[in-house]
């Protein structure tokens, strides 16, 4: 499976940041940092929704909104010369329409490695943003999407360094694939890599299947390419426990600078509940979530994924 993994998406050469206005400082400053590590050039795509017309059906509203997207576009230029000061070269695109639409249909339209956006504080129940930017964007990027948290350290990543990943996998057939990729960026970032398996209490008889919990991280052993590991370092833990407050624990414990996890089992039905695992750790992480989609998961011979109660939700960001 790990050969079928993209090398642009542990080693991108184009990041799009994908930004709200004004933009989120600790969602660029990550990009930023990214694009400086690797060499990448940076886009800042912005989208506003605006009424469909052209000049010739209403002259007054599309002049009108043309000179507001030229007005917005200006308002990013600070960022371009932030980047242009790190040797980043950096540029921007507006558009107008429904976000999530045209942030994937530039995926589709252009050589895009990865996605990063910013994340707002969880809302309460009943104002959770259902079928929100983030989620959908999430849920059918064709690339790897960066989501940088309200608990992400302020300024941490001015200076970003990755050098310790936290992967979490479980029992999905595509945990091979995600390890796989984690592995890939530990070895590109020169960072060490921790596997980690938390079984459900309600479904440790179901996936221990009479194995110890030793047996178990020995399998998950076999995730780690074999070209791989003697280039990086990993350590595998597998534990009986709630699954995302573990990997919150384990991501504070061991000081990560990323975090990587599958989000299979994201769609509409999972985002109307707050209890999936992928939810709260994009809401509560204190350092970036890189997560595959269902699409990436996919085009690495992952099959297709589907939902279970302890999976995914991912409402109520961007």
């Amino acid at each position: 499976m790990t050969s079928m993994i993209k090398l642009g998406w542990s080693k991108p050469s184009t990041i799009l940041l994908a930004s709200e206005f004004p933009a989120n400082e600790k969602a660029f400053s990550f990009a930023l940092a990214e694009a400086s590590e690797f060499g990448a050039e940076l886009i800042v795509f912005h989208s506003c929704e605006s009424p469909n017309t052209t000049p010739s059906q209403n002259p007054a509203t599309y002049y009108h909104d043309y000179s507001r997207l030229r007005a917005e576009k200006r308002c990013y230029e600070p960022l371009v010369e932030r980047a242009k000061n790190l040797g980043v070269h950096c540029k921007i695109v507006v558009r107008t329409g429904v976000a999530a639409e045209q942030i994937l249909a530039f995926l589709r339209e252009h050589r895009v490695d990865r996605v990063v956006m910013g994340a707002h504080s969880p809302g309460p129940v009943g104002k959770l943003l259902v079928g929100s930017v983030a989620e959908a964007v999430l849920r059918n990027a064709c690339v790897p999407v960066s989501i940088v948290g309200p608990y992400v350290v302020e300024g941490a990543y001015r200076r970003f360094s990755t050098r310790t990943i936290l992967c979490s996998v479980g029992a999905q057939e595509s945990s091979g694939v995600v390890a796989g990729f984690a592995a890939e960026l530990a070895y590109r970032h020169k960072a060490s890599l921790l596997l980690q398996h938390v079984i459900p209490y309600q479904e440790r008889e179901e996936i221990l299947a009479g194995r110890t919990l030793s047996q178990m991280e020995d399998e998950l052993d076999s995730f780690i390419p074999a070209e791989l590991r003697s280039k990086i370092g990993v350590r595998i833990r597998a534990v009986v426990g709630d699954p995302s407050e573990d990997l919150l624990y384990q991501g504070r414990a061991e000081r990560a600078n990323l975090i990587v996890m599958g989000a299979q089992g994201a769609s509409h039905f999972a985002a109307i509940s707050r209890a999936g695992i992928v939810y709260k750790v994009l809401a509560y992480a204190q350092c970036p979530v890189l997560t595959l989609s269902p699409v990436v998961l996919t085009e690495c011979g992952a099959g297709e994924q589907h939902f279970h109660p302890s999976e995914v939700c991912m409402a109520g960001v961007f």
